[in-house]
Parts: structure tokens; sequence; C-alpha cells
């Protein structure tokens, strides 16, 4: 009887650590496939929709800020901008944003209202809420054929993240640009997105099963 309960127990264990694995894992930042990046931005068919995704994918601010940013905060000639309080940790940072994002402002701030605060609005009002933003994100994922893949907004700052430190960059500098006020958050994208050790890892192997090193050994099926 004991017995049995030990093989209980034990079962139940195991059942526990699979579902704290996938929970962990769910938790974890997603980033959207380079090839569904690609198919997003073509379907684009409006200005402002291209221009909100592209500062997204290219600058990495939160919707939130995106929302908050004013025509004032923009500076193209220099490809900036200004995030003056970040609503998590309180702290203004630059940021910039790439040639592509650049020209789908300008192609959006040529048929804009100049009369608009934000750089973002609805039709009729002064601002772009979050559930709009929202909108306009799925109708794109619609046309792109993409909506199957449960992306959400927040996808684009994961995705913005992931290609960085794919590039190269340092942790340190990935961190001011996310505005995280602790590098263990910045962190997390690394351990999701080491292509680096990826390829290192990939090339020692060949080396292993070439017999480039003492003690090789390869199973050929």
């Amino acid at each position: 009887m004991a017995k049995h309960g030990y093989r209980k127990n034990k079962r139940a264990n195991r059942f526990s650590r699979g579902h704290q694995f996938n929970k962990i894992w769910g938790s974890l930042p997603r980033a959207i496939e380079p090839d569904d990046v690609r198919q997003l931005i073509r379907a684009i068919d409006k200005d402002r929709d291209r221009a909100m995704i592209l500062m997204l994918l290219r600058t990495g601010i939160r919707i939130g800020e995106l929302l908050n940013t004013k025509v004032t905060d923009i500076h193209l000639s220099n490809q900036q901008v200004m995030i003056l309080e970040s609503g998590k940790n309180r702290a203004g940072r630059v940021v910039y944003f790439s040639d592509d994002a650049k020209l789908a402002l300008e192609a959006w701030f040529s048929e804009r209202d100049p009369w608009k605060e934000y750089v973002f609005y609805a039709q009729g009002r002064n601002e772009l809420s979050y559930g709009g933003a929202q909108r306009i994100f799925k109708r794109c994922l619609s046309k792109a054929a993409l909506s199957h893949t449960n992306y959400t907004l927040h996808c684009l700052r994961h995705t913005f993240a992931s290609e960085l430190l794919n590039a190269g960059m340092q942790l340190e500098s990935l961190q001011k640009l996310m505005g995280h006020s602790s590098i263990e958050t910045t962190r997390r994208y690394a351990r999701l997105t080491d292509k680096t050790l990826e390829k290192e890892y990939f090339q020692a192997m060949s080396k292993i099963e070439r017999g480039q090193i003492d003690g090789h050994y390869r199973y050929d099926f």
C-alpha cells in the first residue's frame, strides 16, 4: 500500500514540475517569426498603421509610451524619440528608430492633421486609445493571414529585443533602450535568443562528429 502511495506521489511530483515548467515557459517573452514580420509589414495598407507598427518594432518602446508620444517628442533628422516618463520606472530616456521607420513616419506626417498633439490619434479624437491600437494590430494580422498566430502588440517589443541581441548588442545597451530598471529583466531575452551560443554549439559538435578532436565518436544510423 505504501509502495503504491509512493508511486502516486512520484507521478504527482512529475506532473507538478511539468506544470511549473509550462507556466514559466508560457510567461517568457515571445518574438514574431522573421517571415511573419515580413508578411505583416507587406500587408499594411495605411500609412498610420504602418508607422505605428514599425515604430513599435524598431524602437522597442511599450505601446503605452508610443501612444503618449507627442509630435514634439519625435526628432526625424537624428531618428530619435524622447520618452519623457515611463509608466514603469518613472525615468525618461532616448530611443532611436530605423530608416524604414523614419520613412513610415514621414509618410504619416505628410497626411496627418498638423493640429493634433499626439503622433497617433483616432478619427475625431486627439489621441489613440490602447483598445484602438489593438484593433489596428488585429486588422493588420488578419490582412496578413496571421490571425491564427495570436501575436499581440507586446510581441513587437519582444521581437525588437530578440533581433538586437541576435545582432550582437550588449545587454547593458539593450537595457537602456528597453527602459528596464533591472538588467535581469533584459537577461530573460538573452536566454531565449542566444543565436551565438546555438551557432557555436553546432560548430563544435560538427568537429566532434567529423573526428577533428581526440576521442571522437559518431553514431551512424
